[in-house]
């Protein structure tokens, strides 16, 4: 079992900047692919990004892609999303999760879940 503990979330400017962090416990990081969600409006927990078990494979929603980036230290044990060209629809609650060795875009493939961060974004 995974153990989450996100960070980096908080207000910001329409077209400016967030790094979040999820940091994972154990020493078994590497087995797991890794994604980020986030609670929409209608109280679903939309896919946002997804990264495989070594970094090789990223999956991004239309909505972010192009400005979002998901990134994972292994040394760190600590996967990141930065954050770009933010827009007021990007306000959120941001979750990120683990699930054993395979990529995925669905959330209910995840069984580790963060605490999840709020991300507001003012025009």
């Amino acid at each position: 079992q995974m153990q989450l503990v996100e960070s980096g979330g908080g207000p910001v400017q329409a077209g400016g900047s967030l790094r979040l962090s999820c940091a994972a416990s154990g020493r078994t990081f590497s087995s797991y692919a890794m994604g980020w969600f986030r609670q929409g409006p209608v109280n679903e927990r939309a896919f946002v990004a997804a990264i495989s078990r070594f970094g090789g494979d990223t999956r991004y929603a239309d909505s972010v892609k192009g400005r979002f980036t998901i990134s994972r230290d292994t040394a760190k044990n600590t996967v990141y999303l930065q954050m770009d060209s933010l827009k007021p629809e990007d306000t959120a609650v941001y979750h990120c999760a683990a699930r054993p060795y395979l990529i995925s875009t669905r959330s209910g493939d995840y069984a580790n879940w963060g605490q999840g961060t709020q991300v507001t974004v003012s025009s």
